[in-house]
C-alpha cells in the first residue's frame, strides 16, 4: 500500500521553507509516498484526513498555531501517525505552544555562536537505533542549536558546545542532542536539529538521516524500534 506524507511549510522565510520542502518531497517521492505539499495551517483542520496519513512533515518556523489546528495533529500523531522534521521548522515551530513543544520532543532557545559556526555531528553508536547505523561522525557550518529536551527522547547524535562568551559559560563545555527519536502514543517523532539552511542537506550524512528518519516516523522498520 502506498504511503502518504502531508509536508506543511511557512513561518520565517530565512528557514528555505519552499527549498526544504522540495527535498523532502524529493526524498519521500523517492521511497514511494504520495505527497501533498501544503503552505498552510488550515491543512492541520482536517482530523480525519490526517487519521488517514503515514507522515506529517513540518516545515514552520516562528508561527502561531490555533487550537483547532493542534488538537487534529496532536490526535493523529497519538494515533499511531509519524511526524518528522528537522531545525526551527519543527522544534521552533510555535513557541506559545507548549503542547506541540511535548510532543516534538524540545524546544530551540539559542544558537550562541550564531550562523556560520564549524562544528562537528557525533552519532551514537552501540545499536541506538538503525536510523545511524553505519553513518559516521561529520561537520557542518552552520547554526549549532542549544535546545531544552524532553528527557526522554532516545539521541542518536549530538554536539558538543565549546565554552565561549556568554552567561552559560559559567557551565562549562555541554553535549546537546542533534538527532533524537520518541513516541508520542503509538506515534514515532524524528528530529534532526540541522537545517538552518536548505544546503545543509547538500551533506550525504546529513540528507541520509532525514531519508531513514522520514521512513522510521512512518512506521518502517517497526521490530527495530
Amino acid at each position: 500500500m502506498t504511503k502518504r506524507a502531508l509536508i506543511v511549510r511557512g513561518g520565517w522565510d530565512g528557514h528555505e521553507p519552499v527549498q526544504v520542502s522540495e527535498i523532502f518531497d524529493g526524498l519521500l517521492r523517492s521511497e514511494g509516498f504520495e505527497t501533498e505539499i501544503s503552505d498552510t495551517l488550515d491543512s492541520f483542520r482536517d482530523e480525519e484526513k490526517l487519521m488517514g496519513l503515514d507522515l506529517i512533515v513540518p516545515i514552520w518556523t516562528m508561527g502561531e498555531i490555533a487550537e483547532e489546528q493542534l488538537r487534529p495533529v496532536l490526535k493523529a500523531v497519538e494515533s499511531g501517525v509519524g511526524i518528522a522534521g528537522c531545525h526551527g521548522g519543527m522544534c521552533d515551530s510555535f513557541r506559545t505552544s507548549v503542547d506541540w513543544q511535548f510532543m516534538t520532543g524540545s524546544q530551540w532557545v539559542a544558537h550562541p555562536f550564531n550562523d556560520g559556526v564549524e562544528y562537528e555531528v557525533n552519532v551514537v553508536r552501540n545499536g541506538s537505533s538503525p536510523i545511524v547505523e553505519g553513518i559516521g561522525d561529520f561537520k557542518v557550518v552552520s547554526e549549532q542549536y542549544y535546545l531544552h529536551v524532553d528527557p526522554c527522547v532516545n539521541v542518536l547524535a549530538t554536539t558538543t558546545f565549546a565554552v565561549s562568551e556568554g552567561p552559560h559559560s559559567a557551565n562549562g563545555a555541554i553535549t546537546m542532542p542533534v538527532v533524537y527519536t520518541k513516541k508520542w502514543g503509538q506515534g514515532r517523532v524524528f528530529y534532526n536539529s540541522l537545517g538552518h539552511h536548505a544546503d545543509i542537506f547538500d551533506i550525504p550524512e546529513a540528507k541520509e538521516l532525514m531519508r531513514r528518519g522520514f521512513l522510521w516516523a512512518a512506521g518502517e522498520g517497526r521490530k527495530q524500534a
